[in-house]
């Protein structure tokens, strides 16, 4: 039994546009970022989907459901808010058929972009000019080397590769195929697990916006799809 995994970086944000460290602020899509997701959309639209995993920040939420908004199933994304005991009882579907075109979204914190802590709000190159090119590479690239108050690629890693393989690994053992709309640094850190990266490759590893990265997976093996 085989099934599908589908990675993709959310799309371009307000703060993105605007040079702005962002890890853990929840900062929308631009409107170029909407029309990127659009487009992202046409990209996995004939690709089939039983869940979807996001980030708790919109702008993955909202990549993932307007890259689902002209999806070949017709089905609906429904996030399911698991834990909000209130919105979890009273969001509730009763009718059948109606729930059985929907497609579950689980909110995942340990998908969440890397947090940059006291550089989050400020301008990438005002940053260079404070505190020079070579400090700030090390606080955005290298492997195990924080910013202050914030988190490394490695303490980014170690919360969501355990997801990975303790959540999202036993969905697919399932044979269900699943969409992860995420960050570049969590999506960094899961494609350093799957394909193998060592802790030098992965702080080479690029990720485009709204781009589709997809693999099969059969009998517990992972192999990287040519998109």
């Amino acid at each position: 039994m085989s099934s599908q995994l589908i990675l993709m970086r959310h799309a371009q944000s307000r703060w993105n546009k605007e040079n702005l460290f962002t890890g853990w602020v929840d900062i929308p899509l631009s409107k170029e970022g909407v029309e990127e997701a659009l487009k992202a959309g046409l990209l996995i639209r004939e690709m089939p989907i039983d869940i979807i995993m996001t980030s708790t920040l919109i702008r993955a939420q909202m990549t993932a459901m307007l890259a689902m908004n002209d999806h070949s199933s017709g089905k609906t994304p429904v996030i399911l808010h698991t834990g909000e005991k209130q919105q979890e009882t009273q969001g509730k579907i009763f009718d059948l058929k109606t729930k059985e075109n929907t497609i579950p979204v689980i909110e995942a914190q340990e998908l969440n972009e890397r947090m940059y802590g006291e550089l989050q709000g400020l301008n990438k190159a005002e940053t260079i000019k404070k505190f020079g090119a070579d400090q700030v590479q090390l606080w955005r690239r290298s492997y195990n080397i924080a910013p202050p108050g914030g988190e490394s690629l490695e303490m980014t890693a170690q919360r969501s590769i355990p997801y990975f393989t303790d959540t999202i690994i036993p969905m697919l053992d399932k044979g269900l195929n699943v969409f992860v709309c995420a960050h570049g640094n969590s999506l960094r850190s899961i494609m350093m697990f799957l394909d193998g990266l060592s802790k030098d490759e992965v702080l080479h590893l690029e990720i485009p916006t709204a781009v589709p990265i997809t693999y099969t997976y059969t009998d517990g093996t992972f192999s990287k799809n040519k998109n």
